[in-house]
């Protein structure tokens, strides 16, 4: 696959299928030959504890493209591992393109994915007091402000070879600005997004609207989509400052609509398919886990009611059998082309997001 294609293009575009399928093939025979190794020597993963570490350290063996440093980066952060932070924000620097996108070792497209890394680098910048952080997240924040495509509303696209809205943008972009001190940005992004891709009948997000054609590229109702944008407006609600309290009560809302959109898809064994509608799509982890990540937030912060509290910890139940004996969450959204049940940054971090913000609640 190109470096220069986006990730999930496989989706829509028909040159790549056969290169799908080809993958499918040799991930099955790959994945047949691993399963020879025994993890017998493998400690059991017995407690909270253990199972955040076999988690974590399955996560920084992992290549990760620009989106995935930083939503690894954020898990990090948020479980308060400071000194990890600063090593894969270095990194997220040291892969920064000449026009400031943070993390960018594929090509040239991605515009929202490199943000995701803004974050930890200002945790960086913080923490160390080296300008070498500082310098590379103004220059981030300059791109963003000044140099990304955008709609005639100024809505910013998510890569630079197309003029496409996509749901993961919610996640990647908008809790950058709110921390890079760009609140109401961030916001009005937020609200963008949802304008453009939100189903009225529906309620949830669909993926990908593409302006040139001015229809949708993907209008399925993908769970970790909607699961980008509902932890994506979590973290806003918990950045933007005080002044902006009917923004962040708009939010919750918002949020608060898309949980008891995707409730009902929710399958017997405490899951979701991938497509949330479609229930022939493979059965998904991680969207179980981004949705857990929202609730203990909600709940810590008492925006929502306790009562979901329940719900949070029935998905989390849902999601811990999937953990295999070396740390891998299994079933999620699969890396690299995002076509089947597999393995994948992503979902370990959000097992690890989810883990630190059940931790957080139960503190408070």
């Amino acid at each position: 696959m190109s470096t220069e294609f986006p990730r999930r293009q496989f989706l829509y575009t028909t040159a790549l299928a056969g290169g799908a399928l080809g993958f499918t093939a040799f991930a099955a025979g790959r994945d047949e030959r691993a399963a020879t190794i025994a993890p017998a020597a493998t400690p059991a993963l017995d407690t909270d504890t253990a199972r955040v570490e076999k988690v974590k350290r399955a996560l920084l063996a992992m290549q990760r493209r620009a989106w995935e440093q930083g939503t690894a980066s954020q898990a990090l952060l948020e479980l308060g591992e400071a000194e990890l932070v600063v090593l894969l924000a270095r990194d997220a620097v040291v892969n920064q393109l000449k026009d400031g996108r943070l993390g960018v070792n594929e090509g040239n497209v991605p515009v929202c994915d490199p943000c995701s890394n803004g974050e930890p680098v200002l945790f960086a910048a913080k923490r160390t007091g080296d300008p070498f952080f500082q310098k590379a997240a103004d220059r981030m924040l300059e791109f963003v402000l000044q140099k990304a495509p955008r709609n005639r509303d100024g809505i910013i696209y998510h890569n630079m070879n197309e003029n496409q809205v996509w749901v993961d943008a919610i996640y990647m972009l908008p809790p950058y600005l709110a921390v890079a001190g760009q609140p109401a940005e961030a916001f009005r992004q937020v609200a963008g997004y949802r304008r453009i891709l939100q189903d009225p009948a529906k309620v949830l997000y669909s993926h990908i609207w593409d302006d040139d054609l001015q229809q949708f590229r993907r209008k399925a109702l993908w769970a970790t989509g909607n699961g980008w944008a509902m932890a994506g407006m979590t973290r806003l609600v918990r950045t933007i400052p005080s002044s902006m309290a009917a923004e962040k009560a708009q939010l919750v809302v918002w949020i608060r609509e898309l949980v008891e959109a995707a409730l009902p898809y929710r399958r017997p064994d405490g899951l979701f398919h991938d497509v949330l509608d479609e229930p022939g799509t493979f059965v998904e982890t991680n969207f179980a886990q981004m949705l857990a990540y929202t609730l203990y937030r909600g709940v810590a912060g008492g925006w929502l009611p306790a009562v979901y509290r329940e719900t949070a910890d029935s998905l989390r139940a849902a999601a811990i059998p999937k953990i295999d004996a070396y740390g891998l969450v299994q079933g999620v959204c699969g890396a690299p082309r995002f076509e089947k049940a597999g393995t994948s940054t992503e979902g370990q971090s959000f097992f690890l997001l989810m883990e630190s913000a059940r931790r957080d609640l139960a503190r408070s």
